[in-house]
C-alpha cells in the first residue's frame, strides 16, 4: 500500500504559460548578436522616421515659428477644409495621381515584357548586353536625367526634332516642354527608360523560380515560345506581379517630385505641380506650415488605405498578399 506522502506521487501540472515565457527566452538568447546588430536600424527608423511625426501637430494649428508649443493656436481640421476649397491643391491632386498611373502602368507592363524577353534569350552575351545597358540610367540622379531630357527636347538643338525634321515627321521643331498634353507623357516615359531595367530583376528573378520541367513537359506536347509564355511563365510570376502592383498602391500619391519641378514652367504649370511641389511652395515659400503640412498628411493616409485597400482585395480574391 503506497504511502500518501511518497515523493513518487504524481508531479504537479505543467504551466504551459510558463514554458512558453521560458522557450521565448532561449530563443532570444541565442539571436542576441542578430538582435544587436537590428538595433542601429530600428533607431533610425525611430529618429527618422516617428519622432519627425511630431511636426504634424502643425495641421492642426495655426502655426506661428517664433511661438512656442504651448502658445500656438488650435484650428482643428480648418486647414483640411481650406485644402479641398483651393484649386491649386485639386489641381495638384489630378496630377500627382495622373502622372502616378501613367508611369506605374508603363513601368509594369515594359518591365514585365522585358523581363519575359530576356528569360527567352538563349545567347547569353546578349542577354548580359541588355541587361546592363538597362540597369545603368537606374543609377543616374534625378537632377542629371532632367537635364538629358531637356536637351533633348530641346527645341534649338534637341536631338529628337533633329531627327524627327531629317525624316520630316514634322515641319518645324515641337516644344515638347511648352504643351501639356506632352509633359505627363515625358515623365512617363522618363520612367520608364530609367527604371525599366532595374524593375526586371525581380521578375527575373521570379521566372528562375519556375520548375524547368514545366517547360519539358510543354515542349513534348508541340507548344512552341509564345504559349510557353502565356500559360507557364506569365502564371509562374502571377504571384510577384500582384505583390508589386499591392506596394505600388501605397505610392500613388507619390510622384516623382524631382523631375516636374524642374522642367515645370508658366506654360505648363497647370499640368506639373504635384502634391510634393504644393507643400514645398506652401510650408517654405509662403510660410503656410498648416496648410502644407495637412497636404502631407493628406498624402500619407491616402497612400496607405490604398495599400490596404489594395492588400484586402487581394486577400478576398484569393491571391498573394503583403499581410
Amino acid at each position: 500500500m503506497k504511502n500518501k506522502n511518497d515523493s513518487s506521487s504524481a508531479s504537479a501540472p505543467v504551466n504551459p504559460e510558463l514554458v512558453n515565457r521560458k522557450t521565448k527566452w532561449m530563443i532570444l538568447s541565442k539571436q542576441k548578436m542578430l538582435i544587436l546588430m537590428s538595433v542601429p536600424f530600428v533607431l533610425y527608423i525611430i529618429l527618422f522616421r516617428y519622432v519627425p511625426l511630431w511636426g504634424w501637430t502643425m495641421a492642426f494649428q495655426d502655426y506661428k515659428p517664433y511661438k512656442s508649443f504651448s502658445q500656438q493656436t488650435w484650428v482643428g481640421f480648418k486647414w483640411f477644409v481650406q485644402l479641398f476649397t483651393e484649386k491649386e491643391f485639386l489641381l495638384s491632386l489630378r496630377n500627382t495621381v495622373g502622372m502616378s498611373l501613367i508611369s506605374t502602368a508603363l513601368g509594369y507592363i515594359t518591365a514585365i515584357i522585358l523581363a519575359v524577353f530576356l528569360n527567352e534569350v538563349r545567347y547569353i552575351g546578349i542577354k548580359k548586353f541588355v541587361q546592363t545597358v538597362s540597369y545603368l540610367p537606374h543609377f543616374l540622379s534625378w537632377v542629371i536625367v532632367t537635364s538629358l531630357v531637356a536637351n533633348v527636347l530641346s527645341v534649338e538643338d534637341g536631338i529628337l526634332n533633329d531627327i524627327l525634321l531629317w525624316l520630316g515627321i514634322v515641319k518645324q521643331p515641337v516644344q515638347w516642354l511648352a504643351v501639356q498634353k506632352y509633359f505627363w507623357h515625358i515623365i512617363g516615359w522618363t520612367y520608364v527608360w530609367k527604371e525599366v531595367g532595374w524593375n526586371t530583376i525581380v521578375y527575373l528573378g521570379a521566372m528562375t523560380a519556375i520548375d524547368p520541367c514545366l517547360y519539358e513537359a510543354a515542349q513534348i506536347d508541340g507548344c512552341g515560345r509564345l504559349r510557353k509564355i502565356w500559360h507557364i511563365t506569365l502564371p509562374g510570376i502571377k504571384p510577384t506581379i500582384i505583390i508589386m502592383m499591392i506596394m505600388s498602391a501605397g505610392h500613388i500619391l507619390d510622384a516623382n517630385f524631382e523631375m516636374p519641378y524642374l522642367l515645370q514652367n508658366g506654360m505648363i504649370q497647370d499640368v506639373a505641380e504635384t502634391i510634393d511641389i504644393y507643400v514645398l511652395k506652401y510650408g517654405f515659400k509662403l510660410s503656410r506650415y498648416g496648410l502644407a503640412t495637412a497636404a502631407g498628411i493628406f498624402k500619407n493616409v491616402v497612400n496607405i488605405l490604398l495599400l490596404i485597400i489594395a492588400n484586402t482585395i487581394a486577400k478576398k480574391s484569393g491571391e498573394e498578399r503583403l499581410i
